[in-house]
């Protein structure tokens, strides 16, 4: 890391440490902003488009079927983000325990525990506000088993990082973050940020502790997917969110070198303004194609509503179109446990909606089967193309 590329003291400052190599330690939040006008049209825009996602979100008919898919989506778009290669249809067929369908078993194992970590998040959400130490749980979920598991899962490092491309030494690293000593300072600041309250709006606040998280990468692993479920636990904390349906991860990976370009020139030069109207268009961005999904969802779910009008028990019927939107790949065994139905009724369920074209059966054996319903798949699939 060439202390040279640092050049606004504002945002931080270079430190040579003991052992003789630079890192940089991040100014506590928050910075002086001057708000320019682009600053200000772009908060103007995602405040818009969150509002209006707000009220698609209140509005919508089957409210059941809303958070478990754009869940899954920013699981794996956020884990594609850091180099997995595990897709949607690997998640569900990992869930439905079909592992001849994966193409990586590392990967979808990553991918799912972002799941995991994030209904974890969320859950505790209830009763512990986003701290330290609900970040640690989070991590502890996140890594648990996967690779990277054995290095300090739920626990801040105590040893040095750096980031940098394949083969980098600390010496010809992008960029150092804080020594260990000088970490647990910077984490504390940032603690006393989120709860101290601000008249800097949500918005605002989200981008400059995402960028403050990773500028500080306390984790040995797992820092990129941990600071990106942090931004969903803060929107869902101030109630910015109802629920989390802003796939941010699918703007960033997108975007993902400019996405990297901007953490790091905030480092090197201050560049809060060009950051913050980014990740504000990203903001924007997602929350106009969830608007978009949640009305592609909800028009495949009024339109299978004959199917349970037909039935003489319309209401569990009904029970398992909602569970579909859920887990739109899945076997006899899922929707048994899912509904608490028996085995053989599981079965006739599945059998009418193959029937009716909703669903198809993927495997071709007699046994272990796994469907699919295509239509509600596609959809979700398409989650932010």
């Amino acid at each position: 890391m060439d202390p040279k590329d640092y050049r606004n003291p504002d945002t931080g400052q270079i430190i040579k440490t003991k052992t003789g190599y630079w890192a940089f330690l991040p100014a506590p939040l928050p910075p002086n902003l001057g708000w320019p006008l682009p600053l200000v049209t772009a908060l103007s825009d995602a405040e818009r488009e969150l509002g209006k996602l707000t009220t698609t979100a209140g509005n919508f008919r089957f409210p059941r079927l809303l958070i478990q898919p754009f869940v899954r989506q920013e699981a794996v778009l956020s884990s594609r983000i850091e180099g997995t290669l595990a897709s949607l249809m690997d998640l569900y067929a990992y869930e439905s325990e079909q592992v001849a369908f994966i193409e990586s078993a590392d990967d979808v194992r990553e991918v799912h525990n972002y799941v995991r970590a994030l209904d974890y998040g969320l859950e505790r959400l209830k009763k512990l506000p986003v701290s330290l130490r609900l970040i640690r749980e989070v991590h502890g979920k996140l890594m648990e088993n996967v690779r990277g598991g054995k290095l300090a899962p739920g626990e801040f490092r105590r040893t040095q990082n750096w980031i940098g491309p394949a083969g980098a030494t600390i010496q010809t690293a992008t960029y150092v973050p804080p020594p260990p000593d000088k970490m647990q300072t910077a984490l504390d600041q940032l603690e006393k940020f989120i709860h101290a309250g601000s008249d800097l709006p949500e918005l605002i606040q989200a981008g400059m502790i995402h960028y403050q998280f990773e500028a500080i990468h306390p984790f040995l692993d797992g820092n990129g997917r941990v600071g990106r479920l942090l931004m969903i636990l803060l929107l869902c904390e101030w109630g910015i969110l109802p629920q989390p349906l802003l796939n941010l991860s699918v703007y960033f990976e997108r975007y993902r070198q400019e996405y990297y370009d901007h953490l790091l020139s905030v480092s090197q030069r201050g560049t809060w303004e060009e950051w913050l109207r980014f990740f504000l268009r990203g903001v924007s961005t997602q929350a106009q194609d969830s608007v978009r999904r949640l009305a592609r969802l909800e028009g495949l779910r009024a339109k299978y509503q004959k199917i349970a009008d037909e039935e003489r028990n319309p209401k569990r019927m009904e029970q398992v179109l909602d569970f579909l939107f859920t887990r739109p790949v899945l076997t006899i065994r899922q929707l048994e446990n899912g509904l608490g139905v028996t085995y053989m009724g599981a079965k006739r369920y599945i059998e009418k909606l193959v029937e009716a074209g909703v669903l198809k059966e993927m495997t071709g054996y007699a046994r272990n089967r796994i469907f699919r319903a295509d239509e509600i798949y596609k959809a979700l699939e398409e989650i932010g193309d």
